[in-house]
């Protein structure tokens, strides 16, 4: 059974950085993409970035400059990590990684992320 382990959040001041990863164990497919979310209370979950198979990136605006969604194919646990530079107060939020494959998505289980200001 596919399972997502996200990590890296905690709690930085404002200007600040902090760098999640995840990682999928018992992959067995070939993913089409990984991606990036999140979501605060009573918001829906929203796509902060994603990657192809590819290499092809793509950015929420609000994150555009600042966030670099990254991956890493050396090993069979597929990395994806997300480099988040000049962290805001609202980037405050659960982050979620997802993989893509043609016939599912999964998810992780989210990391806190808060920035204080």
């Amino acid at each position: 059974q596919v399972q997502l382990q996200a990590s890296g959040g905690g709690l930085v001041q404002a200007g600040g950085y902090l760098r999640l990863s995840c990682t999928a164990s018992a992959m067995t497919v070939n993913i089409n993409a990984m991606g990036w979310y999140r979501q605060v209370p009573g918001k829906q979950r929203e796509l902060v970035a994603t990657i192809t198979s590819g290499g092809s990136t793509n950015y929420a605006d609000s994150v555009k400059g600042r966030f670099t969604i990254s991956r890493d194919n050396a090993n069979a646990r597929n990395t994806v990590y997300l480099q988040m530079n000049s962290l805001k107060p609202e980037d405050t939020a659960v982050y979620y990684c997802k993989y893509s494959t043609t016939r599912n998505n999964y998810w992780g289980r989210g990391t806190q992320v808060t920035v204080s200001s």
